[in-house]
């Protein structure tokens, strides 16, 4: 307990785990501009099991990650021990943390009783907790949220059950899994969980600025803050977080050239692992562009673009026409 404290007094900006976002390149840009830990996209311990490639190459790392955390979902405590035991030899001493997804409200994840739907059921929830725990060296954690029925909160009881059960920290939203991600983020519902348990606690859930970040450790007591949505097409949010929790002046946001410049270095990277990943690129570049004058053609373009050259020249065209102050 007390060793994962000290990891997070030195990570605390942490990008969270996003299915379709979290990829190894955009993981990458976001370690360059100071994220200290990254989470992979969340990992289904059921495809882990049957060894399937293209959930195995979830697990791919980083060049310049030197602590990732990965983040497995699943129902049977035996599939989630063992795949976490199959993490940690894949990556060995690269890995910083295995958390365990009993937050993610999507309806495919909670119709199969992973997710946000294992709130509902805090026994087996318990047993899969003490399972993975049990079964690697690392620390395991688990992210979870204010509550699954709105109105109905559950998350103290939920952390003091989840240290009981070996957990060696948790990271709460705080919005409740039927809230999605419509409405604001309960902060005040963190710092309840902070004044349950005695293991660190990552607050998430409305971050969307360096001030955000500052505000949120500040109001809840959390150990570190995690980010998510406002990283998409913001790598550079993560400098200005590392910069403000740790007391130092936050640096100013990218210029509109260094934006297409990321852009271009984005699509290169990911066209350089598998030209079939380009696709991706697609709502990143349109995530990147928001703001940008001609934003909403280049957004039609984007949509048809299959090759780095498609691309390429949709940047061309956006730096053609100069920044919003152009």
């Amino acid at each position: 307990m007390t060793g994962y404290r000290e990891f997070l007094r030195s990570h605390p900006a942490i990008l969270a785990p996003m299915a379709g976002v979290t990829d190894v390149v955009f993981r990458q840009l976001c370690v360059e501009q100071g994220a200290s830990l990254t989470f992979t996209e969340m990992v289904s311990a059921k495809g882990l099991s049957y060894r399937n490639v293209r959930t195995g190459d979830l697990l791919e790392v980083a060049p310049n990650e030197h602590a990732v955390g990965v983040q497995l979902f699943g129902h049977e405590p035996a599939v989630m021990a063992q795949e976490a035991q199959h993490v940690a030899r894949i990556l060995g001493d690269r890995l910083a943390v295995i958390d365990i997804n009993m937050g993610c409200p999507a309806r495919k994840i909670v119709s199969k009783g992973d997710g946000a739907s294992l709130m509902q059921r805090p026994a087996e929830a318990r047993e899969i907790i003490r399972a993975v725990a049990s079964s690697v060296r690392v620390p395991v954690t688990v992210k979870f949220r204010r509550g699954f029925e709105c109105g109905n909160e559950t998350s103290a009881a939920f952390a003091a059950m989840a240290q009981e059960a070996g957990a060696s920290g948790v990271t709460v939203h705080g919005r409740f899994a039927q809230q999605m991600y419509r409405g604001t983020a309960d902060w005040e519902a963190i710092a309840r969980v902070v004044r349950a348990v005695d293991i660190p606690v990552v607050g998430n859930g409305d971050v969307a600025s360096a001030r955000d970040a500052v505000s949120m450790r500040r109001r809840t007591g959390c150990d570190a803050v995690m980010v998510a949505r406002a990283a998409e097409g913001n790598p550079w949010l993560f400098a200005q977080i590392s910069a403000a929790l740790a007391g130092e002046p936050v640096p100013a946001g990218p210029t509109f050239e260094e934006r297409i410049a990321t852009m271009r270095r984005h699509a290169r990277l990911l066209a350089a692992r598998d030209a079939r990943t380009l696709v991706r690129m697609r709502k990143h570049a349109g995530w990147y562009v928001k703001g940008f004058p001609g934003a909403s053609a280049a957004r039609g373009a984007l949509n048809t673009a299959t090759t780095l050259a498609d691309f390429e020249a949709i940047f061309d065209e956006l730096l053609s026409k100069g920044g919003p102050n152009a």
